[in-house]
């Protein structure tokens, strides 16, 4: 029987999830999506993700592909896949693509969110989706350090630990945008990729920026490869703060390895 691509786009609350990745004997994201395509299709389906989450952080638009021989319309994946995932985690579209998608290689940008909440911590719902701080930050602080982050830049000293494979740490941030919004500072930042990592130490390095434990230009020099080994690099800050709000495709979607080897 012939195949077709089925892509998603899901939301879930990353609390009680260790991360988006398969893990045996852990509760994942992506294990938790794969039992319930298998238990609609009786195939043997693999899931693909546009971007690995850490362990606690949420997503409003992760996306991700199968390939199913099902003949079922396309659109109906979301209300049956619905009726078997918990209820913190759900599918919010569902369309057939082309076979040569791949929500991965194909996404052109990255778009997350961290929050910050300078005041003191009084609801426990909210607590789930920031990281509360309980004091106030300096704003404007934060945006001048946040102005060397843009671009293209070698961010090794913003990532967590790194595998002995991992040897190209450029990345491309398109944007770099810092508000405040009821009592809360929202970092929010576009890229191309993103290390492991990358997203809450960058927030930790704005945040220890913001309480006036660091100057704004040690972030333009922990980007430079003279400097950084010079510096302390910055804090991670606790992945509830954070959430993936969106992957961006163009149209028609290309694949990056496809580009880089042409």
């Amino acid at each position: 029987m012939s195949t077709k691509r089925i892509r998603l786009v899901v939301a879930y609350d990353g609390t009680d999830f260790c991360g988006w990745a398969a893990q045996p004997g852990h509760r994942t994201v992506q294990g938790t999506l794969t039992e319930a395509v298998r238990s609609v299709s009786g195939e043997e389906t693999e899931i693909w993700g546009a971007s690995r989450t850490d362990s606690g952080a949420h997503a409003q638009g992760q996306v991700c592909h199968f390939d199913t021989a099902l003949p079922m319309d396309p659109a109906k994946w979301v209300r049956v896949l619905n009726r078997r995932l918990p209820r913190d985690l759900q599918v919010q579209r569902s369309v057939r693509v082309s076979p040569a998608f791949h929500s991965r290689f194909c996404a052109e940008d990255r778009t997350y969110r961290y929050r910050i909440a300078e005041r003191q911590p009084g609801d426990p719902f909210l607590s789930r989706f920031r990281f509360d701080y309980g004091r106030q930050l300096d704003l404007e602080a934060m945006r001048e350090a946040a102005v060397a982050l843009v671009g293209e830049h070698d961010f090794r000293a913003f990532t967590e630990e790194l595998a002995p494979h991992v040897e190209n740490t450029r990345r491309t941030l398109h944007e770099v945008r810092l508000s405040r919004v009821g009592g809360e500072i929202r970092l929010q930042i576009r890229g191309t990729a993103f290390l492991r990592g990358m997203m809450r130490r960058i927030a930790g390095g704005l945040f220890e920026v913001g309480r006036g434990h660091r100057p704004p230009e040690d972030l333009a020099r922990l980007l430079d490869l003279a400097e950084r080994d010079l510096l302390a690099w910055p804090v991670v800050l606790p992945a509830c703060g954070l959430c993936l709000m969106r992957v961006r495709y163009g149209r028609p979607p290309r694949d990056s390895r496809t580009v880089l080897s042409s």
